[in-house]
């Protein structure tokens, strides 16, 4: 079935002018920046596609709900709206609001894991996995095998593997997992979705030994979006109806306000073990703010309540993911590897077969990444042995088998016509990419690399 674009379900109401530069300006803006598309700043980019974290537009009925902010200290009316509308759409019984998404991560690290203990997920997430390993875990892997590979088709290539699940268990302990992380959708492998089925039996095969299941809830109304499209029984489900449902099968989540919650910063730890939250209202106090504002202004609360409610439009969200689409199907006409299929909030380069003459050890994403802003001005960023990191006990590189560049589509910002001119950089590129080298790192910080390493071109 062929697909179909929709046209944006929105109107544009204010305009941001965007950079416009020359490649003797961009040769310049890379090499100052150490060839990392992180350190390049927001003016030197024309079309920038780093993250769809804190990059969505947000509406005019947002925006009117922040003139609304209750900057009160303790007891925000804007806390107890965004309480109300968690418990509305995603059903937590409690919530604590977080600066953003890793203030929720380390909450959650702090409260649930000793050292010594196993946290299994599917796919690591790189600040996630950070947290977890600070606090003396160590991160499994139980995603099905054909997530970590990019030209397989598969529907739901987030879901977890049962059977490495069930290994881990029996090997160290029920006692020695507190809690399974599942990301829904999961960012790393190319925002790939986990199905309705597989979210059931995991929590089915926890339940009977005694372990958590917390989600990863930064993309969840998107993978609510590909449960309905893909599962049959969903097809006349309501996006709200499926995403509450998800959530049923969780304890509690993590959740980057920055993605489908559609504002620009905030967060939130949900759960509903009374305990639990108990210990958690203890612990913000010191790392984000009172439990009733956790580190946000009454006004981003209440632009995060407005924007839980819009996400679960239909035709925002269709919209949403047919730009991803859109993008996608003009490279697959050109020949261009990408990760497939394509998922909910990025279009994935796989960097491995695009420059198939150079080795992982002279990092071909960086270098495309690097090389794909030089020749167009569009910000694009690594995800592969760069934001893998190193293992922590031999100091070696962590070697994925997804060597990938992200093209991240922030919500309701660019129009098909930008995409155009991505999917023309693109080929463009590929024509010349045996002209690429690889690059060398001349910087590396200790923790999360990706965001601070320097690069210098080889040859």
């Amino acid at each position: 079935m062929d697909t179909i674009y929709t046209a944006e379900p929105y109107k544009i109401k204010m305009v941001e002018p965007i950079a416009v530069t020359t490649r003797e300006q961009r040769a310049r803006f890379i090499a100052e920046a150490g060839y990392n598309t992180f350190l390049l700043r927001s003016d030197q980019c024309y079309i920038d596609l780093l993250t769809d974290s804190g990059t969505t537009a947000m509406s005019d009925n947002q925006w009117a709900g922040m003139m609304l902010g209750d900057e009160a200290y303790a007891g925000s009316r804007n806390f107890i709206h965004l309480q109300e509308v968690v418990r509305r759409y995603y059903g937590f019984k409690h919530i604590v609001p977080t600066h953003q998404g890793r203030g929720a991560e380390n909450l959650l690290s702090r409260l649930c894991i000793k050292p010594g203990d196993y946290v299994p997920g599917n796919m690591y997430f790189t600040t996630t996995r950070a947290h977890q390993e600070l606090n003396g875990a160590k991160f499994v892997d139980i995603i099905i095998d054909g997530a970590h590979d990019p030209q397989i088709e598969l529907p739901f290539k987030g879901n977890i593997d049962l059977a490495k699940l069930q290994r881990l268990i029996d090997e160290v302990g029920a006692d020695r997992i507190p809690y399974v992380c599942v990301a829904v959708t999961v960012n790393l492998a190319g925002g790939q979705p986990v199905s309705m089925d597989n979210l059931r039996a995991v929590k089915r095969l926890c339940e009977a030994y005694g372990i958590q299941v917390m989600f990863d809830a930064t993309r969840c109304v998107e993978n609510a979006y590909f449960i309905k499209e893909r599962e049959p029984e969903y097809a006349t489900r309501t996006i709200a109806e499926i995403l509450k449902e998800m959530m049923s099968y969780a304890d509690g989540c993590t959740m980057s306000g920055k993605k489908d919650c559609l504002v620009n910063i905030g967060g939130f730890l949900c759960m509903n073990d009374d305990q639990l939250y108990q210990r958690a209202t203890e612990l913000v106090v010191l790392f984000e703010g009172m439990p009733s504002y956790g580190g946000l202004a009454g006004r981003d609360m209440e632009a995060m309540a407005r924007g839980i409610e819009e996400s679960v439009d239909y035709h925002y969200i269709q919209h949403r993911i047919g730009q991803c689409r859109y993008l996608a199907d003009q490279l697959v006409a050109a020949g261009i590897p990408i990760v497939r299929p394509v998922g909910g909030h990025a279009v994935f380069l796989d960097a491995r077969a695009f420059l198939d003459h150079l080795p992982q050890e002279v990092f071909p994403a960086q270098t495309l990444a690097a090389q794909l802003y030089l020749e167009s001005g569009v910000r694009s960023m690594e995800r592969g042995i760069v934001s893998a990191g190193r293992n922590q006990e031999t100091g070696d590189h962590h070697r994925p088998k997804l060597e990938l560049v992200r093209l991240t589509i922030p919500r309701r910002v660019y129009t098909y016509a930008h995409l155009d001119i991505v999917a023309r950089a693109c080929e463009a590129l590929y024509r010349h990419r045996r002209d690429l080298k690889g690059m060398k790192m001349v910087y590396e910080p200790k923790l999360l690399r990706f965001f601070t390493s320097r690069f210098e071109p080889l040859g």
